[in-house]
């Protein structure tokens, strides 16, 4: 755990959710036993993004809502990386939606962690894809008319073959999950519910605490009940199911279908390519 912690504290307020998930992500890492030289965290912008200062890894630092397709090319680029995702609703769900659904469907080999506080934080309040319906912000005072995005569902249905959902408080669970999602061959995503104390008050931790309850024997396999139980908030937000939702074992991750990089990585077959003469080319 020290190892992983740099010497940046935390700038995040005093009771924010992604103190949970720091520290869930920190010991899944160690858990799973994963060498540090081969684990990459992209990172999105926003107040999950600032987290790049307070994990001492290899890391990259991306553009709102373009973290994903950067961690695709790192994985094609060197498939044996392990390669994780720490993204906002905002970012990953409003202008990464696109990329969002892209990467589900082909299946890529990286493990996106949601941070699901339903509001932009970073920016001080304004409306998220996943602020519920009447949501009052900076950018909708009279309330939003969206209804929000339900990030599990919406991997399930794109294509994603590890779907699970947990609350930032329940710091053995986030990390339990964390790890199933590292060890897991696809593309793997946490919607992980983190209250903002600034400025989405109206769902801190006893609102959570009230409803959230554990998926217990749950058939995660059949996608149809998965998404089933997925739905089971959107109307009321009086249960809030997290655990496993879905997981596929069985069709591959989409390195795996590619014969350039069957026998070694990308990177490892272009050692002695000579980038002089591309840069003389387009100089």
């Amino acid at each position: 755990m020290e190892n992983l912690t740099s010497s940046v504290f935390p700038t995040w307020c005093p009771g924010c959710g992604n103190f949970g998930i720091w520290g869930a992500l920190k010991q899944a890492i160690v858990e799973s036993n994963i060498d540090f030289e081969n684990l990459i965290i992209v990172y999105d912008v926003g107040c999950s993004g600032n987290m790049a200062d307070f994990i001492k890894s290899y890391g990259v630092h991306g553009l709102h809502g373009r973290a994903l397709p950067v961690a695709a090319g790192i994985k094609l680029a060197s498939h044996k990386l392990t390669v994780i995702c720490v993204v906002g609703d905002g970012g990953c769900l409003g202008e990464g939606m696109g990329h969002f659904i892209a990467a589900s469907r082909a299946n890529y080999d990286i493990k996106v962690l949601i941070h699901n506080n339903g509001v932009y934080g970073l920016t001080t309040g304004q409306v998220a894809p996943t602020s519920k319906t009447g949501f009052k912000g900076k950018s909708t005072p009279d309330g939003s008319l969206e209804k929000g995005v339900n990030p599990v569902a919406l991997a399930i249905l794109s294509g994603a073959t590890f779907v699970a959902r947990s609350f930032s408080q329940d710091i053995n669970l986030t990390k339990d999950l964390i790890k199933q999602a590292i060890s897991h061959s696809g593309f793997s995503v946490i919607d992980i519910l983190q209250p903002c104390v600034t400025w989405n008050k109206g769902f801190g931790y006893d609102f959570y605490k009230s409803r959230v309850y554990q998926l217990d024997n749950f058939e995660k396999s059949d996608k149809n009940k998965a998404i089933g139980k997925a739905m089971e908030f959107e109307d009321t937000w009086e249960r809030l199911p997290i655990g496993v939702f879905y997981e596929d074992q069985e069709k591959k991750a989409y390195h795996e279908f590619l014969p350039q990089i069957r026998e070694k990585s990308l990177i490892e077959g272009k050692n002695n390519f000579d980038l002089e003469k591309l840069i003389e080319e387009f100089r």
